[in-house]
């Protein structure tokens, strides 16, 4: 292809310094409509999890001192995409200007008439500091910031002014300084730096798994090799590091460090991955199901007898949607409900309902499908004159149907979505996780995909509802539940049940 117009774009994206809240919304926003993406080892799960499923990924997989794919070949691949036609996103960690090579990456496509733009990133250089407590300007120590690469090149020595530095009397931030710690150290102090001068070492910045450590700059190079020190980390020099003890938010909050598993079936980031992190969770997105609308729907207007249903029943929110926005497909509307009632499992179901209009007249104590039809039934929502329309999964179990032919109520089961159970992949750090979530019963069927009982010996899971408990018991894990049945009670309980020595479960 030689017409430019018939060549795709290339976006270098600033994927920020970890946290996926960090993430700009135009970055996400290319991300999410992107033909391909590549990207390198500083890109966050979080952020990935946001790459559509059928978007073709690029893992260029660059990190310190291992480089698989060489600099000029990521240059290729760009170009080569590009040529195809294709909307190409090249994600970088922090920012792609600030020591990000994203300058090299574009070198090669402007010289081949290739289209790009540049989407700013938040750099780790502020955030991690940051996240770690650091200002790094305050009006009491400094008037300047200074980023240096403490990167050196195989057999070359630092090209730092160090006596330059050490003048400027400002905050200094070290990127990619993990190696060259030692150097650093010794460049300040031979320069004339205070050896009592705070100094912090903040390695994974942002990320649930961040580790800060301050020590004078004398004992900086003695602290990166007792802590055992990993890239990406970065170190910064100067008085507002004394801070970091008082400022540290991140450190506090009440799920720090610790590691869940989300097996919940939403596409990106869900509501419950992304309190969990808000809570400063180290949280994995694995779906254990899929669940996709079933489509032609045939929803008959009346029951075998051919008598109009009067109660429709919901027992979820995709269940909602779906047979939802089938009615706006086939030019029908709200008001196809006119003059029937209509009862959702739990609040979550309701709020799914709310969002097109419509609200729902029974909603159970409890969500469970057994309350929900008994309580339908002792309530009156229901009696033997009623003619029930259940629109579920094709996996719903029998609670809700069990209840109507005890009770003699007539009823019609549609499935209006599948729900497909996918094979849990065992890791070998499996049991270092402190919590798997199960959101529903299908969830724990799911993750039991070729598993036992005795594989599950000392996980622990937090599951929304009894039935979903239930399961997840039978399946060997040790289980606490929420409060109730909608995911900021999981969060809640998630956050309450957290104790010094781990997970208090209760």
């Amino acid at each position: 292809m030689n017409d430019k117009s018939q060549r795709g774009t290339v976006y270098l994206v600033g994927a920020g310094p970890g946290d996926v809240g960090l993430l700009t919304g135009k970055g996400k926003q290319l991300i999410e409509t992107a033909d391909v993406v590549v990207f390198d080892r500083l890109v966050s799960a979080g952020i990935l999890a946001l790459i559509p499923e059928d978007t073709e990924k690029i893992n260029v997989g660059k990190h310190a001192g291992n480089h698989p794919v060489p600099q000029d070949q990521i240059n290729q691949i760009l170009l080569e995409q590009a040529l195809l036609g294709k909307k190409v996103v090249r994600l970088k960690g922090g920012d792609p200007f600030l020591f990000g090579r994203g300058g090299e990456e574009l070198e090669l496509l402007e010289e081949n008439n290739i289209s790009f733009e540049v989407v700013p990133g938040i750099t780790s250089a502020i955030a991690a500091a940051t996240y770690g407590g650091i200002p790094v300007t305050h009006r009491d120590f400094c008037s300047s910031v200074h980023f240096i690469t403490g990167h050196a090149r195989a057999g070359k020595e630092l090209s730092i002014d160090f006596e330059a530095l050490v003048r400027l009397q400002g905050t200094l931030v070290f990127l990619m300084s993990v190696s060259t710690a030692g150097r650093i150290a010794d460049g300040l102090l031979q320069a004339g730096m205070d050896p009592e001068m705070p100094s912090a070492v903040i390695e994974n910045g942002t990320r649930t798994n961040q580790r800060t450590f301050v020590q004078p700059v004398s004992e900086l190079e003695k602290s990166v090799k007792e802590n055992g020190v990993q890239s990406p980390a970065l170190i910064v020099v100067g008085k507002v590091s004394s801070l970091a003890k008082r400022f540290s938010w991140f450190d506090r909050l009440p799920l720090k460090g610790k590691r869940f598993l989300v097996t919940r079936p939403e596409a990106g980031e869900s509501k419950l991955a992304a309190g969990l992190r808000a809570l400063g969770a180290d949280v994995t997105i694995h779906p254990c199901i899929r669940t996709s609308f079933i489509r032609p729907l045939e929803i008959p207007a009346a029951d075998q007898d051919g008598a109009p249903f009067d109660t429709i029943v919901f027992t979820s929110a995709v269940g909602v949607r779906s047979y939802l926005e089938w009615l706006l497909e086939n030019g029908q509307d709200m008001r196809v409900f006119a003059g029937k009632k209509i009862a959702c499992i739990g609040s979550a179901t309701a709020t799914a309902l709310k969002e097109y209009g419509l609200i729902a007249d029974f909603v159970p104590s409890v969500y469970s499908g057994q309350v929900l039809g008994e309580e339908m039934i002792s309530s009156g929502f229901v009696n033997a004159e009623s003619k029930v329309l259940l629109l579920r999964t094709n996996l719903a179990s029998h609670d809700v149907t069990d209840c109507l032919e005890k009770a003699g109520i007539s009823y019609t089961d549609i499935p209006v979505y599948q729900t497909d159970l996918l094979t849990w992949e065992s890791e070998d750090d499996e049991p270092l996780y402190d919590c798997i979530t199960f959101t529903s019963r299908s969830c724990v069927e799911g993750f039991m995909n070729g598993r036992t009982p005795e594989d599950n010996a000392g996980l622990k899971a937090l599951c929304i509802g009894e039935k979903t408990a239930e399961a997840a018991k039978e399946a060997g894990f040790d289980v606490m539940v929420s409060e109730k049945a909608t995911i900021d009670s999981m969060l809640e309980k998630a956050a309450v049940s957290h104790g010094k020595g781990g997970l208090s479960w209760i």
